[in-house]
Protein backbone atom coordinates (compact mmCIF):
# COMPACT_ATOMS: atom_id res chain seq x y z
CA UNK A 1 0.00 0.00 0.00
CA UNK A 2 1.51 3.31 -1.05
CA UNK A 3 2.69 5.63 1.69
CA UNK A 4 1.16 8.61 -0.16
CA UNK A 5 -2.29 7.00 0.04
CA UNK A 6 -2.00 6.39 3.77
CA UNK A 7 -0.73 9.92 4.38
CA UNK A 8 -3.74 11.33 2.56
CA UNK A 9 -6.22 9.17 4.49
CA UNK A 10 -4.68 9.39 7.96
CA UNK A 11 -2.21 12.26 8.08
CA UNK A 12 1.55 12.51 8.22
CA UNK A 13 3.14 10.27 10.83
CA UNK A 14 0.35 7.68 10.84
CA UNK A 15 1.58 5.66 7.86
CA UNK A 16 3.42 2.86 9.68
CA UNK A 17 0.60 2.21 12.13
CA UNK A 18 -1.96 2.16 9.33
CA UNK A 19 0.18 -0.12 7.18
CA UNK A 20 0.23 -2.57 10.08
CA UNK A 21 -3.51 -2.13 10.60
CA UNK A 22 -4.27 -3.14 7.02
CA UNK A 23 -1.82 -6.06 7.19
CA UNK A 24 -3.54 -7.28 10.36
CA UNK A 25 -6.92 -6.90 8.65
CA UNK A 26 -5.76 -9.06 5.76
CA UNK A 27 -4.51 -11.75 8.15
CA UNK A 28 -7.84 -11.78 9.98
CA UNK A 29 -9.75 -12.07 6.70
CA UNK A 30 -7.60 -14.99 5.59
CA UNK A 31 -7.90 -16.72 8.96
CA UNK A 32 -11.68 -16.71 8.59
CA UNK A 33 -12.23 -17.01 4.84
CA UNK A 34 -9.01 -18.50 3.47
CA UNK A 35 -6.46 -17.13 1.03
CA UNK A 36 -8.02 -18.14 -2.28
CA UNK A 37 -8.93 -15.24 -4.53
CA UNK A 38 -8.10 -11.57 -4.77
CA UNK A 39 -8.59 -9.36 -1.73
CA UNK A 40 -9.48 -5.67 -2.11
CA UNK A 41 -9.45 -2.97 0.58
CA UNK A 42 -11.97 -0.23 1.28
CA UNK A 43 -12.35 2.59 3.80
CA UNK A 44 -15.10 4.97 4.93
CA UNK A 45 -14.43 7.71 7.49
CA UNK A 46 -16.26 8.97 10.51
CA UNK A 47 -17.26 12.60 10.49
CA UNK A 48 -17.21 15.62 12.74
CA UNK A 49 -19.96 18.22 12.71
CA UNK A 50 -18.62 21.75 13.11
CA UNK A 51 -21.79 23.74 12.50
CA UNK A 52 -25.45 22.96 11.96
CA UNK A 53 -26.28 21.11 15.16
CA UNK A 54 -29.58 19.28 14.57
CA UNK A 55 -30.51 21.11 11.37
CA UNK A 56 -30.23 18.44 8.66
CA UNK A 57 -33.46 16.64 9.59
CA UNK A 58 -35.35 19.86 8.79
CA UNK A 59 -33.46 20.44 5.52
CA UNK A 60 -31.07 22.96 7.00
CA UNK A 61 -27.40 23.80 6.46
CA UNK A 62 -24.39 22.12 8.02
CA UNK A 63 -20.62 22.45 8.15
CA UNK A 64 -18.93 19.06 8.53
CA UNK A 65 -15.76 17.16 7.78
CA UNK A 66 -14.52 13.62 7.32
CA UNK A 67 -11.92 12.56 9.90
CA UNK A 68 -9.00 10.16 10.03
CA UNK A 69 -10.90 7.56 12.06
CA UNK A 70 -12.57 5.02 9.79
CA UNK A 71 -14.11 1.65 9.14
CA UNK A 72 -11.96 -0.49 6.86
CA UNK A 73 -12.75 -3.73 5.05
CA UNK A 74 -10.91 -6.55 3.35
CA UNK A 75 -13.22 -7.72 0.57
CA UNK A 76 -13.37 -10.67 -1.83
CA UNK A 77 -16.04 -10.34 -4.57
CA UNK A 78 -17.84 -13.55 -5.58
CA UNK A 79 -20.84 -14.90 -7.48
CA UNK A 80 -22.58 -16.64 -4.58
CA UNK A 81 -25.52 -14.25 -4.52
CA UNK A 82 -24.79 -13.47 -0.89
CA UNK A 83 -23.15 -10.64 0.98
CA UNK A 84 -21.26 -11.86 4.03
CA UNK A 85 -19.81 -9.33 6.45
CA UNK A 86 -18.00 -10.16 9.67
CA UNK A 87 -17.14 -7.15 11.83
CA UNK A 88 -14.37 -7.60 14.36
CA UNK A 89 -15.82 -8.65 17.70
CA UNK A 90 -19.18 -9.62 16.21
CA UNK A 91 -20.72 -12.53 14.33
CA UNK A 92 -21.21 -12.76 10.60
CA UNK A 93 -24.13 -11.15 8.79
CA UNK A 94 -25.30 -12.99 5.67
CA UNK A 95 -27.64 -11.30 3.22
CA UNK A 96 -29.28 -13.06 0.27
CA UNK A 97 -29.30 -10.41 -2.45
CA UNK A 98 -32.32 -12.02 -4.07
CA UNK A 99 -34.35 -10.94 -1.02
CA UNK A 100 -33.98 -7.23 -0.38
CA UNK A 101 -37.28 -6.64 1.34
CA UNK A 102 -37.46 -5.04 4.79
CA UNK A 103 -37.06 -7.66 7.53
CA UNK A 104 -38.71 -6.43 10.71
CA UNK A 105 -36.68 -8.83 12.84
CA UNK A 106 -33.47 -7.17 11.53
CA UNK A 107 -34.35 -3.66 12.69
CA UNK A 108 -31.52 -2.00 14.66
CA UNK A 109 -28.92 -4.47 13.36
CA UNK A 110 -25.97 -4.24 10.98
CA UNK A 111 -27.68 -6.84 8.77
CA UNK A 112 -30.49 -4.32 8.20
CA UNK A 113 -27.98 -1.69 7.08
CA UNK A 114 -26.33 -4.10 4.61
CA UNK A 115 -29.66 -5.24 3.17
CA UNK A 116 -30.91 -1.67 3.03
CA UNK A 117 -27.87 -0.40 1.12
CA UNK A 118 -28.16 -3.27 -1.36
CA UNK A 119 -31.87 -2.51 -1.79
CA UNK A 120 -31.09 1.16 -2.31
CA UNK A 121 -28.68 0.27 -5.09
CA UNK A 122 -31.27 -1.90 -6.87
CA UNK A 123 -34.04 0.68 -6.40
CA UNK A 124 -31.76 3.31 -7.92
CA UNK A 125 -31.02 1.20 -10.99
CA UNK A 126 -27.55 0.01 -9.96
CA UNK A 127 -26.18 -3.53 -9.79
CA UNK A 128 -25.39 -5.54 -6.69
CA UNK A 129 -22.99 -8.44 -6.37
CA UNK A 130 -22.04 -10.94 -3.73
CA UNK A 131 -18.92 -10.47 -1.65
CA UNK A 132 -17.29 -11.54 1.57
CA UNK A 133 -15.84 -8.90 3.89
CA UNK A 134 -14.07 -8.58 7.22
CA UNK A 135 -14.23 -5.13 8.80
CA UNK A 136 -12.52 -3.33 11.65
CA UNK A 137 -13.23 0.15 12.97
CA UNK A 138 -11.50 2.78 15.06
CA UNK A 139 -14.45 5.20 14.84
CA UNK A 140 -15.38 5.74 18.46
CA UNK A 141 -18.86 4.40 19.17
CA UNK A 142 -21.14 6.91 20.88
CA UNK A 143 -18.69 9.69 20.05
CA UNK A 144 -20.84 11.61 17.61
CA UNK A 145 -18.36 10.67 14.87
CA UNK A 146 -21.01 8.50 13.21
CA UNK A 147 -19.72 4.95 13.11
CA UNK A 148 -23.04 3.72 11.69
CA UNK A 149 -22.90 6.15 8.74
CA UNK A 150 -19.30 5.12 8.07
CA UNK A 151 -20.38 1.46 7.94
CA UNK A 152 -23.26 2.25 5.58
CA UNK A 153 -21.01 4.29 3.29
CA UNK A 154 -18.42 1.50 3.37
CA UNK A 155 -20.96 -1.04 2.08
CA UNK A 156 -22.09 1.40 -0.60
CA UNK A 157 -18.52 2.12 -1.67
CA UNK A 158 -17.80 -1.60 -1.96
CA UNK A 159 -20.87 -2.20 -4.13
CA UNK A 160 -20.04 0.82 -6.27
CA UNK A 161 -16.60 -0.57 -7.09
CA UNK A 162 -17.21 -4.31 -7.38
CA UNK A 163 -20.55 -4.14 -9.22
CA UNK A 164 -20.70 -0.70 -10.87
CA UNK A 165 -17.11 0.14 -11.88
CA UNK A 166 -16.91 2.77 -9.13
CA UNK A 167 -19.37 5.02 -10.96
CA UNK A 168 -21.95 5.57 -8.22
CA UNK A 169 -21.50 9.15 -7.03
CA UNK A 170 -20.55 10.03 -3.47
CA UNK A 171 -23.82 11.93 -3.08
CA UNK A 172 -25.87 8.96 -4.28
CA UNK A 173 -24.06 6.57 -1.93
CA UNK A 174 -24.87 8.93 0.95
CA UNK A 175 -28.55 9.09 -0.03
CA UNK A 176 -28.74 5.31 -0.28
CA UNK A 177 -27.03 4.98 3.10
CA UNK A 178 -29.59 7.29 4.70
CA UNK A 179 -32.38 5.27 3.09
CA UNK A 180 -30.95 2.10 4.63
CA UNK A 181 -30.78 3.69 8.07
CA UNK A 182 -34.26 5.21 7.90
CA UNK A 183 -36.22 2.38 6.29
CA UNK A 184 -34.33 -0.83 7.10
CA UNK A 185 -32.56 -0.02 10.37
CA UNK A 186 -35.45 2.06 11.68
CA UNK A 187 -33.66 5.25 12.76
CA UNK A 188 -35.07 8.59 11.48
CA UNK A 189 -31.69 10.23 10.85
CA UNK A 190 -30.91 13.21 8.66
CA UNK A 191 -28.46 13.11 5.79
CA UNK A 192 -25.46 14.96 7.21
CA UNK A 193 -23.61 11.97 8.66
CA UNK A 194 -23.69 9.91 5.49
CA UNK A 195 -22.91 12.87 3.24
CA UNK A 196 -19.86 13.97 5.21
CA UNK A 197 -18.54 10.40 5.34
CA UNK A 198 -19.12 9.73 1.65
CA UNK A 199 -17.92 13.04 0.18
CA UNK A 200 -14.96 13.71 2.47
CA UNK A 201 -13.04 16.89 3.16
CA UNK A 202 -14.32 19.99 4.94
CA UNK A 203 -17.66 20.90 3.40
CA UNK A 204 -20.86 22.86 3.74
CA UNK A 205 -24.06 21.10 2.77
CA UNK A 206 -27.36 22.83 2.09
CA UNK A 207 -30.19 20.28 2.34
CA UNK A 208 -32.96 22.54 1.08
CA UNK A 209 -33.42 20.08 -1.81
CA UNK A 210 -32.47 16.71 -0.31
CA UNK A 211 -32.60 15.05 -3.72
CA UNK A 212 -29.83 17.38 -4.89
CA UNK A 213 -28.04 18.90 -1.88
CA UNK A 214 -25.66 21.77 -2.55
CA UNK A 215 -22.16 20.81 -1.41
CA UNK A 216 -19.21 23.18 -1.28
CA UNK A 217 -15.66 22.42 -0.26
CA UNK A 218 -14.39 24.92 2.29
CA UNK A 219 -10.72 25.69 2.96
CA UNK A 220 -9.81 24.65 6.48
CA UNK A 221 -6.63 26.18 7.79
CA UNK A 222 -6.67 27.46 11.34
CA UNK A 223 -2.97 27.23 11.98
CA UNK A 224 -1.95 27.09 15.60
CA UNK A 225 -5.07 25.22 16.76
CA UNK A 226 -5.72 21.52 17.36
CA UNK A 227 -9.16 19.94 16.95
CA UNK A 228 -10.23 17.62 19.78
CA UNK A 229 -13.19 15.40 20.55
CA UNK A 230 -13.75 14.59 24.23
CA UNK A 231 -15.70 11.48 25.22
CA UNK A 232 -17.67 12.36 28.37
CA UNK A 233 -18.45 8.65 28.94
CA UNK A 234 -22.21 9.17 28.90
CA UNK A 235 -24.58 6.25 28.53
CA UNK A 236 -26.75 6.50 25.40
CA UNK A 237 -29.14 3.81 26.62
CA UNK A 238 -32.79 4.90 26.72
CA UNK A 239 -32.01 8.26 25.10
CA UNK A 240 -33.81 7.57 21.82
CA UNK A 241 -36.91 9.55 22.93
CA UNK A 242 -34.71 12.55 23.74
CA UNK A 243 -33.10 12.50 20.28
CA UNK A 244 -36.40 11.86 18.50
CA UNK A 245 -38.09 14.77 20.27
CA UNK A 246 -35.84 17.33 18.58
CA UNK A 247 -36.90 16.79 14.94
CA UNK A 248 -40.44 16.02 16.08
CA UNK A 249 -40.82 19.30 17.96
CA UNK A 250 -39.18 21.32 15.19
CA UNK A 251 -41.53 19.77 12.65
CA UNK A 252 -44.53 20.46 14.86
CA UNK A 253 -43.76 24.17 14.47
CA UNK A 254 -43.56 23.75 10.70
CA UNK A 255 -46.88 21.88 10.68
CA UNK A 256 -48.52 24.82 12.46
CA UNK A 257 -47.92 26.71 9.21
CA UNK A 258 -49.00 23.78 7.03
CA UNK A 259 -45.43 22.78 6.13
CA UNK A 260 -43.41 19.62 6.72
CA UNK A 261 -40.06 21.09 7.79
CA UNK A 262 -38.78 24.33 9.25
CA UNK A 263 -36.88 25.10 6.04
CA UNK A 264 -40.23 25.91 4.45
CA UNK A 265 -40.99 28.76 6.87
CA UNK A 266 -39.04 31.79 8.09
CA UNK A 267 -37.97 33.08 11.46
CA UNK A 268 -40.28 36.05 10.86
CA UNK A 269 -43.23 33.68 10.33
CA UNK A 270 -42.54 32.21 13.74
CA UNK A 271 -42.03 35.53 15.50
CA UNK A 272 -45.16 37.06 14.00
CA UNK A 273 -47.26 34.13 15.25
CA UNK A 274 -45.35 33.20 18.39
CA UNK A 275 -48.26 33.34 20.85
CA UNK A 276 -50.34 30.90 18.83
CA UNK A 277 -47.37 28.65 18.13
CA UNK A 278 -46.51 28.51 21.85
CA UNK A 279 -50.04 27.41 22.68
CA UNK A 280 -50.06 24.78 19.97
CA UNK A 281 -46.51 23.40 20.14
CA UNK A 282 -45.05 24.37 23.50
CA UNK A 283 -42.16 26.60 24.45
CA UNK A 284 -39.36 24.09 23.96
CA UNK A 285 -40.45 23.47 20.38
CA UNK A 286 -40.38 27.22 19.75
CA UNK A 287 -36.90 27.56 21.29
CA UNK A 288 -35.63 24.69 19.16
CA UNK A 289 -37.10 26.29 16.05
CA UNK A 290 -35.29 29.54 16.81
CA UNK A 291 -32.06 27.56 17.19
CA UNK A 292 -32.65 26.06 13.73
CA UNK A 293 -33.03 29.43 12.02
CA UNK A 294 -30.05 31.02 13.75
CA UNK A 295 -27.85 27.94 13.30
CA UNK A 296 -28.36 28.04 9.53
CA UNK A 297 -27.05 31.61 9.56
CA UNK A 298 -24.09 30.60 11.73
CA UNK A 299 -23.09 27.89 9.25
CA UNK A 300 -22.89 30.52 6.52
CA UNK A 301 -20.89 32.80 8.84
CA UNK A 302 -18.45 30.03 9.77
CA UNK A 303 -17.88 29.13 6.13
CA UNK A 304 -17.32 32.78 5.18
CA UNK A 305 -14.85 33.21 8.04
CA UNK A 306 -12.85 30.19 6.89
CA UNK A 307 -12.83 31.41 3.29
CA UNK A 308 -11.55 34.79 4.46
CA UNK A 309 -8.97 33.33 6.81
CA UNK A 310 -10.65 34.99 9.80
CA UNK A 311 -9.90 32.44 12.53
CA UNK A 312 -11.11 34.69 15.36
CA UNK A 313 -14.55 35.12 13.78
CA UNK A 314 -14.76 31.41 13.01
CA UNK A 315 -14.02 30.44 16.63
CA UNK A 316 -16.43 33.05 17.98
CA UNK A 317 -19.19 31.62 15.78
CA UNK A 318 -18.41 28.07 16.92
CA UNK A 319 -18.79 29.24 20.51
CA UNK A 320 -22.10 30.94 19.71
CA UNK A 321 -23.30 27.72 18.08
CA UNK A 322 -22.50 25.79 21.24
CA UNK A 323 -24.22 28.42 23.38
CA UNK A 324 -27.37 28.09 21.27
CA UNK A 325 -27.34 24.30 21.55
CA UNK A 326 -27.10 24.63 25.33
CA UNK A 327 -29.78 27.30 25.80
CA UNK A 328 -32.27 26.83 22.97
CA UNK A 329 -31.79 23.41 21.35
CA UNK A 330 -31.33 22.00 24.86
CA UNK A 331 -29.48 18.81 23.96
CA UNK A 332 -26.81 18.95 26.66
CA UNK A 333 -28.48 16.65 29.20
CA UNK A 334 -31.59 14.50 29.48
CA UNK A 335 -34.25 16.12 31.62
CA UNK A 336 -35.13 12.66 32.96
CA UNK A 337 -31.61 12.01 34.29
CA UNK A 338 -30.15 15.02 36.09
CA UNK A 339 -27.57 12.94 37.97
CA UNK A 340 -25.66 12.39 34.74
CA UNK A 341 -24.63 15.63 33.08
CA UNK A 342 -21.18 14.85 31.72
CA UNK A 343 -21.55 17.25 28.81
CA UNK A 344 -22.30 20.12 31.18
CA UNK A 345 -19.21 19.41 33.24
CA UNK A 346 -17.10 18.84 30.14
CA UNK A 347 -18.10 22.17 28.65
CA UNK A 348 -17.48 23.97 31.92
CA UNK A 349 -14.03 22.41 32.25
CA UNK A 350 -13.15 23.16 28.62
CA UNK A 351 -14.12 26.81 28.96
CA UNK A 352 -12.30 27.05 32.29
CA UNK A 353 -9.09 25.61 30.84
CA UNK A 354 -9.24 27.67 27.63
CA UNK A 355 -9.73 30.98 29.49
CA UNK A 356 -11.43 32.71 26.57
CA UNK A 357 -9.22 31.24 23.86
CA UNK A 358 -10.29 28.68 21.23
CA UNK A 359 -13.81 27.26 21.20
CA UNK A 360 -15.83 24.42 22.71
CA UNK A 361 -19.32 23.10 21.96
CA UNK A 362 -21.51 20.02 22.12
CA UNK A 363 -20.70 17.60 19.32
CA UNK A 364 -23.29 15.60 17.42
CA UNK A 365 -26.59 14.47 18.86
CA UNK A 366 -25.89 15.53 22.41
CA UNK A 367 -27.45 14.47 25.74
CA UNK A 368 -24.66 11.97 26.47
CA UNK A 369 -21.60 11.87 24.29
CA UNK A 370 -18.88 14.23 23.23
CA UNK A 371 -17.78 17.82 23.14
CA UNK A 372 -15.69 19.38 20.38
CA UNK A 373 -12.92 21.86 21.04
CA UNK A 374 -10.58 23.99 18.97
CA UNK A 375 -7.57 24.36 21.24
CA UNK A 376 -4.54 26.64 20.81
CA UNK A 377 -1.60 24.31 20.20
CA UNK A 378 0.32 25.78 23.13
CA UNK A 379 -2.56 24.78 25.41
CA UNK A 380 -3.19 21.27 24.06
CA UNK A 381 -1.31 19.41 26.80
CA UNK A 382 -3.11 21.40 29.49
CA UNK A 383 -6.46 20.80 27.78
CA UNK A 384 -5.92 17.04 27.52
CA UNK A 385 -4.87 16.91 31.17
CA UNK A 386 -7.99 18.81 32.24
CA UNK A 387 -10.30 16.55 30.26
CA UNK A 388 -8.64 13.32 31.41
CA UNK A 389 -8.82 14.51 35.01
CA UNK A 390 -12.61 14.45 34.80
CA UNK A 391 -13.32 11.71 32.22
CA UNK A 392 -10.29 9.43 32.50
CA UNK A 393 -7.22 8.64 30.46
CA UNK A 394 -7.82 8.30 26.74
CA UNK A 395 -11.02 10.36 26.77
CA UNK A 396 -9.52 13.14 24.63
CA UNK A 397 -8.85 12.51 20.92
CA UNK A 398 -7.05 14.75 18.47
CA UNK A 399 -8.67 14.63 15.03
CA UNK A 400 -7.22 14.76 11.52
CA UNK A 401 -9.43 16.26 8.80
CA UNK A 402 -9.45 13.73 5.98
CA UNK A 403 -9.79 15.03 2.41
CA UNK A 404 -11.22 11.75 1.08
CA UNK A 405 -14.58 10.11 1.77
CA UNK A 406 -15.53 6.49 1.10
CA UNK A 407 -12.83 5.00 -1.11
CA UNK A 408 -11.11 1.92 -2.44
CA UNK A 409 -7.64 1.79 -0.90
CA UNK A 410 -4.89 0.93 -3.37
Amino acid sequence: MLKETLTKLYGSGAEDAQQKRYADLEKKFISVYGDKGNIEFFSAPGRTEVGGNHTDHNRGCVLAAAVGLDVIAAVRPDDTGEIKVRSEGFGEDTIDISDLSVHEDEKNTSAALIRGVAAGFVNSGYKVKGFTAYTTSNVLKGSGLSSSAAFEVLIGTILSHIANDGEVSDVKIAQIAQYAENVYFGKPSGLMDQMASSVGGFITIDFKDTSSPVIESIPFDISGYDLFIVDTKGDHADLTPEYAAIPSEMKSVARFFGKDELRDISKKDLTDNISAVRRECGDRAVARAYHFFDENERVAAEAAALRNGDTALFLDTVNRSGDSSFKYLQNIFAVSDTRNEGLVLGLYTAKDVLCGRGAARVHGGGFAGTIQAFVPADMSDKFVSGMENIFGQGSCYKLYIRPVGGTKVE
